[in-house]
């Protein structure tokens, strides 16, 4: 299978990137040829301009290599903290630039008539410093909406999952290495 990894985190040692290297060993361990990108060690631009929204394709080759590598994907493996009920500036703005109108999905009388990623699995591994009882209860789980039904499922994207990691300001060391077999555990069951 190929599979896309993308991680959206600006420290190289952040917990994300620890997280983002157990997937890509352990997808490379079961045969997995993976397209891995660090947006912030790529220089990835995430501004999308006007004249890039109203062109029917991006004339930037950066962009078009990433829609051409999300589409060609059997996988595709998203890791980022959780800001402010979100991801990163910088992975929207990748979202913003690669998941678009026209490759990607199409709107049609009624909404979206086509989206292009149906044959496609995603797992999505988040990170937070507030404890999961206290999300779900102050704020739900926007998260979970915005990746499953806003962005992926918007695009034909059923086979979903997110797990999330927390509260890693809390976390010992000895957590932190469970987490990270979670990892493997996650990436084995969805991509085996």
């Amino acid at each position: 299978m190929k599979m896309l990894l993308i991680i959206g985190h600006q420290n190289p040692s952040s917990f994300c990137h620890a997280i983002a290297q157990t997937a890509r060993e352990e997808l490379e361990a079961a045969g997995h040829e993976v397209v891995f990108h660090d947006l912030y060690v790529d220089g990835f631009n995430p501004v999308l301009t006007e004249e890039e929204l109203r062109a029917e394709e991006p004339a930037c080759p950066v962009v078009k290599q990433h829609i051409s590598e999300l589409l060609s994907a059997d996988g595709l493996v998203i890791v980022h903290p959780n800001w402010w009920a979100g991801p990163p500036a910088m992975l929207k703005g990748w979202i913003d630039r690669v998941i678009r109108n026209g490759p990607v999905y199409r709107f049609g009388e009624g909404g979206v008539v086509l989206g292009q990623l149906g044959d496609k699995r995603a797992l999505v591994l988040t990170t937070s410093n507030t404890p999961r009882d206290m999300e779900l209860k102050l704020y739900g789980d926007p998260l979970e909406n915005f990746w499953k039904t806003c962005v992926l499922g918007f695009c034909g994207l059923e086979r979903f999952r997110r797990h999330n990691f927390e509260s890693i300001v809390m976390s010992t060391p000895e957590q932190r290495r469970q987490w990270l077999d979670e990892v493997r555990r996650l990436v084995r069951e969805d991509f085996s």
